[in-house]
């Protein structure tokens, strides 16, 4: 298991993908708030818990963040709808091949698998200033009141200039 922070420091891979009506997204476009990425399952109560926190901090932080959740097979378009409407989620779930969440989380031979949830914090910039992946050490974060002391450090940390 990856320690919180392991894959941060680094440009945030950027992407276009699909949501549930195929419109894509693209993360270039989000350039300037701060960008919450969950990657997910729609099986995964962890990733349930952690998509209600995140739609707290949207309602909170309103246009100063934005919320992606990335989806891969088995999800489709049926478990995702499903789980929208259950979740009461608001913010695009995105579908992707592996491909997009492979990048993020560093996939290797060595470590071959992606764990879920997983959540990403992007700055302004376009930099991943931190990820947790769910364990005992995370758990506020996830599950509870952390992830605005995490939304609020990138909020007040100076923003470099865009090179």
């Amino acid at each position: 298991m990856l320690a919180a922070g392991e894959l941060s420091g680094r440009r945030a891979p950027g992407f276009a993908l699909p949501d549930l009506n195929l419109n894509y997204h693209d993360l270039a476009d989000l350039r300037g708030r701060v960008v919450l990425i969950e990657i997910m399952q729609t099986t995964c109560p962890h990733c349930k818990t952690l998509s209600a926190n995140l739609e707290k901090a949207k309602q909170k932080y309103g246009n100063k963040i934005a919320v992606l959740y990335i989806v891969n097979p088995p999800d489709n378009q049926g478990t995702v709808k499903g789980y929208m409407t259950q979740n009461g989620i608001t913010s695009p779930m995105l579908f992707d091949c592996g491909q997009v969440s492979a990048s993020y989380m560093m996939i290797t031979p060595q470590r071959p698998s992606i764990s879920v949830p997983h959540l990403f914090i992007v700055d302004q910039n376009g930099y991943i200033r931190n990820d947790f992946a769910h364990s005992e050490a995370t758990k506020n974060i996830i599950e509870g009141a952390g992830l605005d002391a995490e939304i609020d450090k990138v909020l007040r940390a100076p923003v470099a200039p865009k090179k």
